[in-house]
């Protein structure tokens, strides 16, 4: 089973879709809210070079938004 991490914040709707489409899938996944863990959002930048959220890091192949055919591609669906 792939490592799956979710960059998101609460008020974004491409965030909501992505976990919402990881569920609905049955992957597991961390999540973390990078709006109040200022560590994480150091991550997520470090990792994709990118301020925008949703970050996806499958297995360490990084994601930016909701890019469904990316993400079936990572985790083989």
């Amino acid at each position: 089973m792939a490592k799956v991490i979710v960059y998101s914040t609460p008020n974004c709707p491409w965030c909501a879709r992505v976990k919402g489409y990881l569920t609905d899938k049955g992957i597991p996944f961390d999540n973390y809210d990078v709006s109040v863990d200022f560590d994480r959002a150091m991550e997520m930048i470090e990792k994709s070079h990118q301020r925008g959220v949703p970050v996806v890091d499958i297995d360490g192949n990084i994601v930016v938004g909701f890019d469904k055919a990316k993400i079936d591609e990572l985790l083989g669906l």
